[in-house]
């Protein structure tokens, strides 16, 4: 039998979601059976569940990546290299990825470098990929990689810590801001060569400031949203873009037009579903390459918060969003 998450209504998703059992799913043409090892709890998995409207007339599958075996291939099915019957593979983007066992498309299933863990090869592709978006985003500010700095804010998140390796790695000038002393603390454990600022001094914009030394903030990534974002306005250079990926802040963006207009600002909103309907097969399969060496040279950054059996999903999901935690959470579905 195969036991998967699904739920069939909106809400917290410690209430709605729930495992069902069915028959083990077989691959057809075009298709691989995976047995699934580690499944991660992305905060958007949840933020999609929270916002399903109204009540689904059939289950909607959770989860969007993990990481597991390859038990078949469907019939008369090309496959990319190194995906072969028992070798390690990671799927996203497969909607019902919480699952013990899933049948995916070719096109989803990506091998595994033997030097990756299960802990990492589960965020192989997702977080590594918002990383690249948002590298491509920034690139496209001509200051940037030049005179103008880089700001993002939440930089002791997953994603975070991805784009502080990728940086150093590329020798781009970067500001990391975080919310606390303690966080911030962490940081430079982590990357001690890069400036961390933290929210909970009053001034921490002008310690933004005196951090990049005169040069130009060209350009921000802010997950958070509310009036975090709107410091952020505040410190970018005119010409600047601020590059909005998540919505973690309750209160909206409150901004006046003026603001955009007298220092020509661009405000940009990107996620990851937007790349995947954007891109080229072409640049998906370039990204997927760029996301894998991610893994490979930061494999260290890949943090697991906390690990939990498919029974003690209502835990793993209330962890997934604690304030505080360090790293994604993973679930073993067995």
């Amino acid at each position: 039998m195969n036991r998967r998450v699904v739920y069939t209504r909106g809400g917290l998703p410690a209430d709605v979601l729930t495992v069902i059992e069915e028959p083990e799913p077989a691959p057809e043409r075009g298709q691989v059976l995976i047995h699934t090892t580690a499944f991660t709890v992305h905060p958007g998995d949840l933020q999609a569940i929270e916002a399903h409207p109204g009540t689904a007339a059939q289950p909607v599958p959770a989860g969007m990546e993990a990481t597991g075996v390859v038990e078949a291939i469907g019939p008369e099915t090309r496959v990319a290299p190194g995906v072969e019957v028992g070798g390690r593979v990671t799927v996203f983007p497969h909607p019902g990825a919480w699952s013990q066992w899933i049948v995916a498309d070719t096109e989803v299933v990506v091998a595994v470098p033997d030097e990756l863990s299960d802990e990492v090869a589960a965020q192989m592709l997702a977080n590594p990929l918002t990383t690249v978006m948002l590298r491509r985003e920034a690139q496209e500010h001509l200051a940037f990689g030049y005179e103008g700095f880089l700001v993002q804010t939440a930089a002791g998140s997953s994603v975070g810590r991805l784009v502080t390796g990728v940086s150093q790695f590329h020798n781009l000038a970067l500001v990391n801001v975080v919310r606390s002393e303690r966080g911030a603390a962490e940081l430079r454990k982590r990357f001690p060569d890069v400036p961390v600022v933290s929210t909970e001094h009053p001034g921490w914009a002008d310690e933004v400031r005196k951090a990049a030394a005169g040069r130009p903030v060209s350009v921000a990534f802010d997950p958070i949203g509310g009036k975090l974002a709107e410091s952020l306005l505040d410190l970018l250079t005119p010409g600047g873009k601020l590059v909005s990926y998540g919505l973690i802040a309750e209160e909206p963006i409150s901004l006046h037009a003026s603001t955009l207009l007298s220092k020509s600002l661009t405000l940009r909103g990107k996620n990851i579903g937007q790349w995947l309907s954007e891109a080229s097969a072409e640049r998906r399969a370039s990204d997927v390459a760029t996301a894998k060496q991610i893994a490979l040279g930061l494999k260290d950054q890949f943090d697991v918060a906390a690990t939990y059996g498919l029974g003690e999903l209502a835990n793993a999901v209330e962890h997934a969003v604690r304030p505080g935690k360090v790293g994604l959470v993973l679930v073993r579905p067995w």
